[in-house]
């Protein structure tokens, strides 16, 4: 069932794909490996019409990157009408506890993430989706809450792609999530929640488009903490159980170190929410939220964290006391 086009930040058309529900994460990533895999072997033989490779750019939206491949993103957006959230106060609750929200009917734009981003995976897993799922590096989000949600709000949750483009490490990409009421009128509404989620893809090029140069990190001088969070080795399973997010790098040393680390990290969302929760009601019930993601955070740990007033909201920082290294920072303004 196609529902009526929806326009990216940028202008650009999109196809509105309707879904019969909010996919699982663990099917996603079965299909995000395989994918990933067809791109790598596309790459490596570009003679081979591999799926996955892209589409000709045709409306923008993409280029040719220097193995040749179309980097094209897909024109469609996902919607899933009809999500109530009635049946939900035992996972917001189990949720809301994991990450020191308080415990009640109001679902914290954290919780709306865990929601919306399914879907916004499964776009990452189309068969033309350009860019391959492992290995992408998570490296910002902003959100606006913009009405509060309740329990027993029927929602309609939306996902697409846009705006790739280049970075010094590869190509980056947004991936867009709305939450709506399922009764507005998306000719003249707007979401109740807005998430925008950034991401790298190392080693691909947008050959016409110049990476933006590498500016250096000036010295980085802890400010006085406010709080510190001492992180057990289960952390990434107790989120990855609330989430969904069931990643190998978050579950154990073992599967970690399979990809790389030498321990399990946190998600970054762990983080970031666990850092909404602690700036409080002073946030108020309607805010815009980001953070950018620096080093991962080792499982287990001890982050020290610093929320400090801004003129006009909140700043918060996360880092390793020990070693004086930055894991996140971001924003929390009333809006």
């Amino acid at each position: 069932m196609t529902a009526e086009p929806l326009r990216t930040s940028d202008g650009a058309t999109l196809r509105v794909e309707s879904q019969p529900s909010l996919p699982g994460l663990g099917g996603l990533y079965a299909r995000g490996a395989a994918a990933s895999g067809r791109i790598a072997a596309g790459r490596a033989l570009p003679a081979l019409p591999v799926v996955g490779a892209g589409r000709p750019p045709s409306d923008g939206r993409g280029a040719e990157d220097a193995t040749g491949d179309q980097l094209t993103l897909p024109d469609v957006a996902y919607r899933v009408p009809g999500v109530s959230t009635a049946r939900l106060a035992r996972h917001l609750h189990e949720y809301q506890r994991l990450l020191h929200e308080p415990v009640g009917d109001v679902l914290p734009a954290g919780y709306l993430h865990v929601l919306a981003f399914p879907l916004a995976t499964a776009v990452m897993v189309r068969g033309d989706f350009p860019l391959p799922l492992l290995g992408m590096v998570h490296l910002a989000n902003a959100v606006e809450l913009r009405e509060p949600v309740r329990l027993g709000d029927e929602l309609e949750v939306r996902a697409w792609a846009e705006n790739l483009r280049p970075h010094r490490r590869g190509v980056q990409v947004d991936l867009v999530a709305e939450v709506w009421r399922d009764a507005a009128d998306p000719t003249t509404g707007r979401p109740v929640w807005r998430g925008v989620s950034t991401y790298l893809a190392k080693g691909f090029e947008l050959p016409d488009r110049p990476a933006p140069d590498h500016e250096p990190r000036a010295d980085w001088h802890p400010p006085l903490p406010t709080g510190r969070w001492a992180l057990g080795p289960g952390t990434g399973r107790a989120y990855g159980a609330v989430s969904g997010d069931r990643n190998p790098i978050h579950l154990s040393a073992l599967s970690a170190k399979a990809f790389g680390f030498p321990r399990a990290i946190a998600h970054g969302m762990y983080t970031a929410a666990r850092a909404l929760a602690d700036v409080g009601h002073q946030r108020g019930d309607t805010y815009r939220w980001t953070v950018e993601f620096a080093k991962p955070v080792l499982l287990p740990g001890t982050v020290d964290l610093a929320v400090t007033q801004e003129q006009d909201g909140f700043g918060y920082v996360g880092w390793n006391g020990r070693r004086r290294q930055q894991h996140f920072s971001g924003t929390v303004t009333p809006l």
